[in-house]
Parts: C-alpha cells; structure tokens; sequence
C-alpha cells in the first residue's frame, strides 16, 4: 500500500523560505512519479512540480519557475519541496501525490494533472504573513 506523508508546514514572514518533505512508501520498485501540489482557501489545487522516482528527472508548472525546487534523497523515498522568498499567495496546505510513470506520454500530460494520481498525503500546511 502507497502511503504519503508530508512534513514541514510552518507559518513565516514574507521573503523566508521553507523545505518540505514527502515520506513515500509502498512503492518499492514501482516506476512511480511523485508531485507536489498545494490549495489555497478558497481556490482549486494546482501542481507545482513532479519527480519521476527512478531516475530523478523532474518537471515544474510553468508558472512556478523560479521559487520552487523539487528534489529527492539517494535512495527516493523523501520528497523535498524547497520554497524560496515566500509571499502571502503562497499561503495554502501543500500536498504530496504518487502515480505511476507512462514512459509514451509527455510530461505536460501526466506530469501535474491531479486525476493522474492515485495516491496523496494529508497535507501540510504553509502560511505566510506580511
């Protein structure tokens, strides 16, 4: 059974930064993709990048260049979201989500539509003030 936790939600001020962390198991040797995603109040969930498990390749929404970095540990079982120069819209419980790899589809297909994930975390959340 996939199991996802995050960690590292905070409130901050404005311009710090924070590093979130996705615990995966139950994958095993599974060829999986693991996203990170996040909901603001009152608005819908949106990706902001993903990772393929195996080889470490990533992809990020084109809108969230420059501010966030996906990365993962050797062995691929912790997620890590860095988030630089936080801002206020940033504020929103960030989730983390597995899905397999489809080698024949392109990133911008299955890399952060959230219907092609199977499996998701909780949450954590982010708050950021003024």
């Amino acid at each position: 059974e996939v199991k996802l936790v995050e960690s590292g939600g905070a409130s901050v001020q404005a311009g710090g930064s924070l590093r979130l962390s996705c615990a995966v198991s139950g994958v095993g040797a599974e060829d999986y993709v693991i996203g990170w995603f996040r909901q603001a109040p009152g608005k819908e969930r949106e990706g902001i990048a993903c990772i393929r498990r195996r080889d470490g390749t990533t992809y990020y929404g084109f809108s969230m260049k420059g501010r966030f970095t996906i990365s993962a540990d050797r062995g691929k079982n912790t997620i890590y979201l860095q988030i630089n120069t936080l801002q206020t819209e940033d504020t929103a419980v960030y989730s983390c989500a597995a899905g397999p790899f489809f080698n024949d589809r392109p990133w911008v297909q299955v890399g952060l539509p959230v219907g092609r994930y199977d499996y998701w975390g909780q949450g954590t959340q982010v708050t950021v003030s003024s």
